[in-house]
């Protein structure tokens, strides 16, 4: 019997590679020849029997790879904000318009040969953008260019597609006679786009959200719950007992889902009485880097954190605090998938095959297994009024002076306010409500920075100050 149930094939000394591959796969979903960079492909190959195998039985996830590619189809049990797709060179995310402008374009180039000029792929986008509402292409409108540049330069990155000539910015300053061409990478396009389930039989968006099939019984539900506890901690940058069901937050607390998720990816696993968080420690396993070198958005959040927890330990401002519970997480995903469902057209869905989503599951969640305690509840979470927070940005402003946040946000303290929040809501570190945020449990890991702005360390990288001894939230 294997000393491991995570990488059991794999040598102690080839034990760091594979780890690498893992961390590739987690974190892109999908490694090409020259995405995320040269020789990341060659290097998940190398692994990807044991790497499937691990993944399968550890999150339900599957990964298929090919000779020019290899993709992480992921099995979500919830949306949330901070799975988007962002543009190559701002970094902002997708909006609207080019989520659609993508999924459209994918599907011309599915219909197109080896290669495709840039003037001719619009002309096939076109008239199916002008088919939906409110949607539409015109190359004069403000916008829509840019979205389409923008969209195929994600695809250029991820290597589906190859300039061969021209220039998109050419297009983008006159599109009469400036023009790109393009080899198209059809493998690679066919793996960006692989939902689990044809989107012409769903009737709500849960329908892609994985519900348990595996039988009844508590035995059933514990590896349902054992799983969905795996793919949390992955997923999440942090995660908060109170935030789970019963069963969920039990498999959090065993001590092998800790053991298999540090094996598999070759980090710690940091546990607190709140939650529990994967801590990475090698600075590239992750969309958002938090402390650290990230702008004036990052920093800033680091000294909004900073003047919270001030706020917190003056014993005169501490004590008018008021403490209120967040709504639970399934009020509030249920808000979301209403809203995504408004949106969700009607018209080409095949009534006779539509996927019922309350079908999937042959059991009820009200079914108590009593062995299992009950769940501890949510407690109260400091709040923290808008009008406070304005008042810390405009008191950094005044300390540090508004050049010192950059010439995009020097006269404009409210939008860098938003943004910061927006970071930290990403981050689990704070919870936003009507008309200010509750302060979460992982949020006083940073109490104690002492400098949130980069200094030059050493090894000419910014870096950040921190206590040498251990916070705890």
């Amino acid at each position: 019997m294997p000393a491991h149930r995570v990488a059991a094939s794999v040598e102690a000394a080839d034990l760091g590679s594979y780890q690498q591959a893992a961390r590739l796969m987690l974190l892109h979903g999908v490694v090409t020849e020259s995405y995320p960079r040269a020789k990341a492909l060659a290097l998940v190959l190398q692994w990807a029997d044991e790497l499937a195998k691990d993944f399968r039985d550890l999150f339900g996830y599957s990964l298929q790879t090919s000779a020019r590619h290899a993709r992480l189809l992921r099995r979500l049990d919830a949306f949330d904000a901070s799975q988007a797709f962002l543009t190559v060179k701002s970094k902002k995310p997708f909006d609207r318009r080019r989520l659609a402008y993508l999924c459209l374009i994918l599907a011309c180039l599915h219909r197109s040969r080896i290669e495709i000029n840039l003037a001719d792929l619009v002309k096939l986008l076109t008239p199916s953008a002008n088919a939906i509402e409110h949607l539409g292409f015109d190359a004069t409108a403000p916008g829509h260019k840019d979205a389409v540049v923008d969209v195929m330069d994600w695809l250029v990155d991820r290597g589906a597609l190859r300039i061969s000539d021209g220039s998109m910015e050419d297009w983008a300053r006159d599109h009469d006679r400036g023009d790109a061409l393009f080899d198209i990478d059809h493998d690679t396009c066919a793996a960006l786009f692989r939902p689990n389930k044809p989107l012409q039989h769903l009737v709500s968006a849960a329908g892609l959200l994985d519900t348990q099939t595996a039988g009844t019984g508590r035995d059933p539900r514990r590896r349902f719950a054992a799983q969905r506890a795996r793919r949390m901690l992955i997923e999440y940058p942090v995660v908060y007992f109170s935030d789970t069901d019963t069963e969920t937050a039990i498999a959090l607390r065993q001590p092998t889902l800790a053991e298999d998720i540090a094996r598999l990816t070759g980090l710690p696993i940091e546990r607190r009485a709140e939650g529990i968080m994967l801590v990475d420690t090698t600075g590239h396993f992750t969309d958002k880097r938090f402390p650290g070198r990230g702008g004036a958005v990052n920093r800033t959040a680091g000294l909004m954190l900073a003047k919270i927890a001030d706020l917190r330990e003056d014993p005169d401002r501490a004590s008018s605090l008021q403490y209120l519970l967040p709504a639970g997480p399934g009020e509030e995903h249920a808000d979301l998938l209403s809203r995504i469902d408004m949106a969700l057209p009607q018209a080409g869905t095949l009534e006779a095959l539509a996927h019922d989503p309350d079908a999937d599951t042959d059991w009820s969640a009200d079914e108590a297994d009593p062995d299992v305690p009950e769940h501890e509840g949510q407690t109260g979470l400091p709040f923290v009024e808008h009008g406070t927070l304005e008042q810390m940005i405009n008191e950094l402003y005044e300390e540090f002076g508004p050049s010192s946040f950059t010439n995009k946000w020097q006269a404009d303290p409210g939008g860098l306010l938003a943004e910061a929040v927006a970071l930290l809501a990403d981050l689990r570190l704070v919870h936003v409500v009507p008309g200010g945020i509750l302060v979460r449990p992982a949020a006083g890991r940073y109490r104690n920075i002492t400098a949130v702005l980069p200094r030059l360390a050493h090894d000419g990288q910014f870096a950040l100050d921190f206590p040498t001894e251990e916070t705890s939230p």
